[in-house]
């Protein structure tokens, strides 16, 4: 199916065919573009004669003989961007004028239940009609960028994709900023569930102790994630210059030295493995005030909960902390005049300390920043379920400058970036912190929902300090996370000059793709290594490396969805559909009808996903402990069999002995079964192969042969008894 008819099948009803881009128009445009032959201008001549013939080209036909030409191309296509940029616009008046309409009706006091109702249902029509309209725009964005790049490929002489992309980013049907439509909803559902909308607490100190789970979400998914939390939880108000807004631009600095301590402990998850982080918020370049934050790794599988810890500092005050100056006597004497408790003034201390302390002791230095816009939901004083939503999430090296003996202590954001000193996570990052009471707890209902609604894509352990360092710092660490092999993260990687550590990739576009991580790094395994093949052709894992390099760049447009897939089984049809996706040209049609179909299609969960296991130590032991527990069956049936063979008569062969003649080859399949299904599970658990990892046939098949066995046993000794009786008698 060609995007001609992919578009057309996608158009919104209430919209009609009109306000979308003319694709089939522009397509015909090219072709005869296309067949004509026509030729470029002459670039060297710089001289007309008003009473010379035109150019021909190739055929020998004057240039200008047909009715179509490339001013043609370019004319229609300036029509097209005005056409849908003024059509978007115009519904982003219409949103906001039925906001406002329907804010003066919750505004009103006294609201029945019925007014709540109709306030509720009004919001949820808002809602779908901008997300709807979000659709229109990722239509007809990708649509240019099809038509854009067909252009290119059959007039090669006059290509302009790069041009009209970069035009449509600057325009405001592209670049418009609608979070006042997302925070003014978040008010109205406020109002509904009788909360309100708070301000993101900043206090000096705070510790959180909460489960969180990480998640991935494709950008064109961003708005159907806020809306369908927000009608749960209240948005953070953030103060702009402009008003209030949903998000927050948040700077991180990380500390680490020279050889990468803090990284490679994070990354190992060794009990007790620290991060120390500077984070201020807001988009000034200086900030007022800075975060003085240590998070602490702990095993929560030995029942131990991860920390967060941390403390505010004035920004001229970090270089005191960086050099072992900080006045925390005098600090101290501050805080009790402020009203602060001993506990409180106790427990700031030892923290300032420790992390002081730390930061001479390993020469911890600015190594990673991280900058992102974040947006955070909670219902005020109330710390159940807190999610975070990170975009335009880039990670930015701060090595390579002068600290001046520390007085210096994050890169200078006038200075121009080398592009191996950024690089930019094409996914959104979703985090959902829980903070249940009591061990039977369980998460709302709507949490579980969105969880499990194919839109996230869970990212185990996912850290952005480790990512950066990873793709940024390729020389200095030793290994690497798991998911730097997924697919969808390629292109990002290798524009950071990161791709030495990627799968080797058979294209000469790409020689810059160094072997892959398992190769470039032997500790990215947990017990040594492992076949290559097994390694990099595992579904889910990772890119074939031998499809790859046989893409069909139009076989994407043929690709339908199939339903009933969440994540780890994502190659439903074969290892080349995710691979076709990798090209940016197609990875932006993957919405595939989000909202506004009766049933959406909630298994396109992610780009190529890297679905690997979560593997933690008691894996290992768990599997110990069945291979104990299947050879202890084994040695228990043969001490019986063993047993009836003793004390059986060697007179004569009764069914005693061949009862236990049966048993003993039982005996030992239990044994050899235990220990293959060891060793292969140990290799699954070693490798983190998707999947599963149980066997569902082994233990049937070995329970079937010992209760035939004993059916056997049982069914001859009740005949033996009865014949006895019979005799008797």
């Amino acid at each position: 199916m060609k995007y001609g008819q992919h578009l057309r099948n996608n158009i919104a009803p209430e919209y009609g065919k009109d306000p979308y881009l003319n694709y089939s128009e522009l397509d015909s445009i090219i072709r005869t573009l296309s067949a004509k032959g026509l030729s470029s201008a002459d670039l060297t001549n710089r001289h007309v004669s008003l009473s010379a013939p035109p150019p021909t080209n190739a055929k020998g036909v004057p240039q200008q003989s047909t009715g179509i030409n490339e001013e043609t191309f370019f004319s229609f296509m300036d029509l097209e961007l005005t056409k849908v940029e003024k059509f978007t616009l115009s519904k982003v008046t219409e949103l906001r004028k039925e906001l406002d309409d329907l804010e003066a009706e919750v505004n009103k006091s006294g609201m029945s239940s019925k007014k709540t109702k109709s306030a509720k249902n009004g919001a949820d029509e808002i809602a779908k009609n901008f997300i709807t309209l979000e659709k229109y725009v990722n239509v007809n964005f990708m649509g240019f960028h099809k038509i854009l790049k067909k252009h290119d490929k059959y007039c090669p002489d006059n290509p302009c994709k790069s041009f009209y992309v970069n035009r449509m980013h600057h325009q405001a049907w592209v670049r418009g900023d609608y979070s006042d439509i997302v925070v003014r909803l978040s008010a109205i559902y406020s109002n509904v569930r009788n909360d309100h909308a708070a301000e993101e607490n900043v206090d000096e100190s705070q510790s959180f102790l909460r489960s969180t789970t990480k998640y991935w979400l494709k950008t064109e998914d961003v708005s159907l994630v806020k809306y369908t939390i927000l009608k749960n939880l209240p948005v953070f108000l953030q103060k702009t210059s402009t008003g209030d807004s949903d998000s927050q631009l948040t700077n991180s600095v990380y500390l680490d030295n020279d050889q990468l301590e803090l990284y490679n402990g994070r990354l190992d998850k060794s009990p007790g493995a620290i991060a120390l982080r500077l984070r201020w918020y807001g988009s000034g370049s200086c900030p007022s005030v800075v975060f003085v934050e240590r998070k602490t790794h702990r095993d929560n599988w030995i029942g131990e909960v991860s920390v967060k810890e941390r403390f505010m500092v004035k920004e001229e005050e970090i270089q005191q902390i960086m050099n072992g100056t900080y006045e925390i006597e005098e600090k101290k004497e501050e805080m009790f005049k402020n009203g602060s408790t001993i506990d409180e003034v106790r427990d700031w201390e030892g923290l300032a300390r420790e992390v002081i302390q730390v930061i001479n002791s390993k020469q911890l230095v600015p190594t990673m920043r991280t900058q992102y816009m974040r947006t955070a939901f909670q219902i005020p004083f109330d710390a159940t379920v807190r999610i975070s939503l990170d975009t335009n999430l880039c990670m930015i090296s701060e090595r390579g400058y002068n600290l001046n003996d520390n007085t210096v202590w994050h890169r200078d954001p006038k200075l121009a970036l080398a592009h191996n000193e950024i690089t930019r996570f094409p996914h959104a990052v979703l985090e959902i912190k829980l903070e249940l009471k009591g061990e039977n707890s369980t998460p709302p209902l709507w949490v579980t929902e969105l969880q499990k609604s194919g839109m996230l894509y869970e990212v185990h352990k996912f850290s952005k300090f480790i990512h950066g360092c990873a793709i940024l710092l390729p020389e200095d660490v030793r290994a690497v996370p798991y998911w730097v092999d997924d697919a969808s993260l390629r292109k990002s990687i290798i524009a950071s000059n990161g791709g030495r550590i990627l799968v080797q990739v058979n294209d000469s576009k790409q020689n810059n793709v160094g072997p892959g991580a398992n190769e470039e790094y032997k500790h990215l395994l947990p017990f040594g290594d492992v076949q290559n093949d097994r390694t990099l052709t595992a579904k889910g894992r990772t890119a074939n490396s031998t499809v790859m390099s046989n893409l069909d760049p139009e076989a994407f447009t043929d690709r339908q969805p199939s339903s009933g897939n969440y994540g780890i089984n994502f190659y439903n049809e074969t290892d080349q559909y995710a691979e076709e996706l990798i090209d940016d040209d197609q990875t932006c049609a993957s919405w595939v009808s989000h909202f506004c179909s009766p049933q959406r299609k909630k298994d396109f969960a992610f780009v190529a996903p890297t679905s690997i296991q979560k593997v933690e130590p008691k894996i290992f032991f768990a599997n110990e402990r069945t291979f104990l527990h299947w050879l202890q069956a084994g040695v228990t049936l043969y001490t019986i069999s063993a047993g009836i063979l003793t004390f059986s008569s060697d007179e004569d062969v009764s069914w005693s002995i061949w009862y236990a003649m049966a048993m003993l080859p039982v005996s030992l399949g239990f044994c050899i079964y235990a220990l293959h299904v060891y060793l292969w599970r140990s290799d699954r658990i070693k490798t983190r192969i998707p999947g599963r990892w149980d066997d569902p046939r082994g233990p049937l098949l070995l329970g079937s042969v010992l209760v035939a066995i004993l059916a056997t046993n049982f069914v001859t000794k009740v005949y033996e008894i009865w014949y006895a009786l019979q005799t008797e008698l």
